[in-house]
């Protein structure tokens, strides 16, 4: 390995699927090269995972109809469990966010958020302090049947949770306390465009939904004060339409708020907007084949200088260099694994 010491990233992947469960690879900043060093298979479907803050401790939704979330201690090549998985009490948690002592889970199927308290050693409690069940549909009647809430997540100051719901074409600003969220404002999308996932600006005054039925990105300001979100503009991800399939995944900003990043299953290609100083403004420069098949989770590194495509039909990871002048990524390398669906950094 060059240009430094090697850390280490947490794969998640979809053992219905042949997935190994979580991988563990180590993670050289030089190059930005993966390499597996073990991986564990004692949770289903371990689709999205999160970090605490200090590394010590993984997080991991078990995307089943009995979902479940569950806690690991990262010492050694593969983690290893930290008591028992704790039942959500939804069904197809699909991501996760770790926030002043609580889990919570987005819980796609049954469209609501979980919380869950974490105790001082890391592990979960037995069970779960609450639970915000979402309401509301929208015009896809094959995908908007109900809400489907897919990603929960803090702002950037750590005030307000909010979860981004497809099923409902909008986004729920809460409150966190010790049990459930309390929910405090519903954020309107335009109708059928399906939001899957959001990001934030680094300057904490510009959010970025990523759409999931429609292939469009929905720049937003964030008030962090009262924690309204407002829509500005949407833009479409791609440069033409698309000639088949074209699914949104995920979206992920650079450290110095120079640049975005989409990634579009069925296109198969991740796209390139550059940014103004304040966010505000989104341009879609490029777009590039992501490398595989499916791409379901962009990651960048901590230093930002490389990004990563979880590549799950095709069953690798494939890493790019980012150029520091335009945002371009250019292909560097590929790990396997079968039914990869998130990348996270320690």
């Amino acid at each position: 390995m060059g240009g430094g010491q090697a850390r280490r990233a947490y794969i998640g992947s979809f053992t219905h699927a042949g997935g190994p469960g979580i991988v563990t690879a180590s993670f050289d900043p030089g190059t930005g090269a993966l390499t597996a060093l073990g991986a564990t298979d004692v949770v289903a479907d371990p689709s999205y995972l999160a970090l605490s803050p200090d590394g010590g401790t993984l997080y991991a939704v078990s995307e089943t109809t009995d979902g479940a979330v569950a806690a690991f201690t990262t010492e050694g090549d593969t983690v290893r469990p930290l008591g028992a998985p704790v039942p959500v009490r939804a069904e197809a948690p699909t991501h996760l966010a770790l926030h002043d002592g609580h889990v919570h889970t987005a819980n796609y199927g049954s469209g609501s958020v979980t919380t869950v308290p974490v105790h001082a050693d890391g592990s979960l409690n037995s069970a779960p302090a609450g639970i915000v069940e979402h309401q509301g549909s929208g015009p896809d009647k094959g995908r908007q049947e109900g809400p489907h809430a897919h990603q929960v997540l803090p702002d950037p100051g750590g005030r307000w949770i909010l979860s981004v719901d497809l099923g409902t074409d909008s986004v729920r600003v809460c409150v966190p306390g010790d049990g459930a969220l309390t929910p405090r404002h519903e954020v309107a999308l335009r109708p059928g465009t399906g939001p899957r996932h959001l990001a934030f600006h680094p300057g904490g005054r510009v959010a970025y939904v990523l759409n999931e039925l429609t292939p469009t990105l929905t720049v937003c300001f964030w008030d962090p004060a009262d924690g309204t979100l407002r829509p500005l503009a949407e833009t479409p991800v791609l440069a033409a339409e698309p000639d088949g399939d074209a699914y949104p995944s995920e979206v992920v900003v650079a450290p110095d708020g120079r640049f975005l990043w989409t990634a579009t299953r069925g296109a198969d290609v991740v796209s390139v907007f550059a940014l103004d100083d304040e966010g505000a403004t989104a341009r879609l420069t490029a777009s590039v084949a992501c490398g595989g098949v499916w791409p379901r989770d962009l990651a960048v590194d901590p230093s930002g200088r490389f990004l990563y495509a979880a590549n799950e039909r095709s069953g690798d990871v494939t890493w790019f260099a980012l150029d520091p002048e335009t945002g371009l990524p250019r292909r560097a390398g590929a790990l396997d694994v079968p039914a990869a669906s998130c990348v996270v950094f320690g």
